[in-house]
Order: structure tokens, then C-alpha cells, then sequence
């Protein structure tokens, strides 16, 4: 049972930006909030971490405050991007059609780099 807390403590605070976390959301008073595949995680960060945060090139800004991680993008589909597997309960993020295009374009460069 411990080593289950363990594990799960490490999640909240050892978590890697760019590999663990699916999109995040930039609220007021620099809130962050982390969305990863079965969890959301809301952490304060200076004004410096965000600025190195929202110029991390794995990160694209989709609307408001929200970006999205190219690395972990599955589908685009109905105006929404999708995390991992579709259905119910995936993880989705509605995005307008004019970003959806731009986001395409970085995919496919990506996948011929």
C-alpha cells in the first residue's frame, strides 16, 4: 500500500512536461493546470517557468489559455483534438477549425524530420 502512495505522490510532483502531460491550461495568478492521461494537476509558477513553459516548441496554443502537446496528439477529428484512444471517456480538447489546419502542418513536418 505504501509504495502505492509512493507512486502516486510522484506523479503530483515529479512529473516530466514534456512526455507526462497530454494539454495544459493557464488560468489567473499563474495557475497551471496540468491535464495527464488519468489525471489534472494545478501547480503556481513563477513568471519565469511559465515564459519557459509556453515557449517549449512541444506545445501549441489552441485557444484562451489552453495548449495542447503536439507529441501526444492521436487524432484530430469534429473539432476536437484527441489524446490516446477515442471514445467516452478520452481525453479531448475542442479546437477551432482555422488552428486545426497549423496543427496538422506541424504534425506532418514532424513526422518527416
Amino acid at each position: 500500500m505504501s509504495s502505492i502512495l509512493l507512486e502516486a505522490k510522484n506523479v503530483y510532483e515529479d512529473f516530466e512536461v514534456e512526455t507526462d502531460i497530454l494539454f495544459f491550461k493557464v488560468g489567473d495568478h499563474d495557475l497551471v493546470i496540468f491535464h495527464g492521461r488519468n489525471y489534472n494537476i494545478k501547480k503556481r509558477m513563477s513568471a519565469e517557468q511559465l515564459n519557459r513553459l509556453l515557449s517549449n516548441s512541444s506545445y501549441y496554443h489552441v485557444n484562451g489559455g489552453c495548449y495542447v502537446n503536439l507529441n501526444k496528439i492521436s487524432s484530430i477529428e469534429d473539432d476536437c483534438i484527441y489524446f490516446g484512444e477515442m471514445g467516452l471517456y478520452a481525453k479531448q480538447v475542442r479546437v477551432p477549425r482555422r488552428k486545426q489546419e497549423s496543427i496538422r502542418h506541424l504534425l506532418r513536418g514532424r513526422l518527416n524530420a
